[in-house]
Order: structure tokens, then sequence, then C-alpha cells
């Protein structure tokens, strides 16, 4: 009869939504803000160069975050194959997060520095030369494409006002640093670096 009273009322099953919803991010949700270990850094996490950062806008724009996670949970089967399960304080400067949830390719939170450049050059070239039973595409167009020298300052200039400890000398410096570089050398940088940091301790 309970039941059938809230079903047939609207706007107490509107109130009684909120009521839940509210109450489980109170619960769940709120206390993460205040928790260090998911809003400090792990130690010698450093931000991305600016060769790193153009990458990773590359990364994203080219969809590679659609078919490939970053975020290996704390289970045996992905701690044996990925390595160390991922940790919130490796992630405190992304912007914006590239965790996922869907993996039509292998997750890449632990790539950097386990296949060397000329691996990745030559995967993200003819992905079938390297792995045969890949269906990822080609991407051809990054080994002939420069990077966009220009906005790189004002980006990372947005991500110091976020809070990324960028200096002003790395902003000063990130133009002529990527200027003239193709789009596959930003890219194997980021993707090089990935998980780094937590790899060295183990």
């Amino acid at each position: 009869m309970k039941h059938e009273t809230i079903e047939k009322n609207l706007g107490l099953m509107i109130v009684l939504i909120i009521f839940a919803i509210s109450g489980g991010f109170l619960t769940e949700v709120v206390p993460l803000f205040f928790l260090k270990q998911t809003n400090e850094p792990v130690e010698g996490l450093e931000p991305l160069s600016a060769l790193e950062l153009e990458g990773r806008d590359i990364y994203i724009r080219e969809g590679c975050h659609v078919c490939h996670t970053q975020q290996i949970r704390p289970f045996r089967a992905e701690t044996e194959r990925y390595g160390h399960y991922s940790v919130a304080g490796e992630f405190v400067y992304d912007r914006p997060f590239l965790w996922g949830s869907k993996r039509t390719g292998p997750d890449l939170a632990r790539v950097g520095q386990r296949y060397s450049d000329a691996w990745h050059r030559q995967h993200l070239f003819n992905p079938r030369s390297v792995v045969p039973e890949s269906n990822m595409p080609a991407f051809p167009w990054l080994f002939e494409n420069r990077v966009d020298h220009e906005s790189i300052a004002a980006r990372m200039k947005t991500l110091q006002t976020l809070g990324v400890p960028y200096t002003d000398e790395q902003i000063a410096n990130a133009e002529s640093e990527i200027k003239g570089k193709f789009e596959i050398e930003a890219l194997v940088a980021y993707l090089q670096q990935l998980g780094t940091v937590i790899s060295e301790k183990r």
C-alpha cells in the first residue's frame, strides 16, 4: 500500500529520489574530497612536459581513450597482466582523467617504458606489423603533421590556474620546446611516461 501511494504521487516520488541520491552522494563521494590519498600526488609525480601534454591532447583527439582504459583495478587478474593497480594520486594533474571502462584494446596505465620508441612508432604506423591480431586503425598522418606549438603556453597556463604546478619558466619555454616536432613524437612521449612513477617503485 505504501508503494502504491509513492508511485501514484509524482511529487513525493521526486522528493524521495532526490533524498536517496543525496544520501548516497554524501556518504560515498563527499568523504573522498577530504582523503589525502585521493587529493595528494604520489611521491615523484611531475606534471607533463610540453611535448607530453601535446601528446595527451593528440591521444584524446584521435579517440585512443575510447578503446584503451587507463585504470588497472585491484584484482589479481589485472595486476598480473598490467602491473600495479591504479592509484588516485597518479591522476591529480589530469584534466580530464582518462580512466575509461571499455577495453577494446589493452589497458595502457602502465605501458610507459615497456616498449621502445621505435616499437610505438611502428605500431601506430601499421599496428598489424607488430601485433598481427590487432584491430586498431593505423595513424600515418601523425608522421606528417606538426604539433600545434602556438597554443601550448595558453593551455599550460590554464592548467596552472587549475592547480597543476607548472612554473612560469616552463610555460615561457613551452612553445620553443615543441616547435617543429611531429605529432608522432608527442604521442610517443606521452605513452612512454604513462604509469612510470608507480612502476619504478615496484
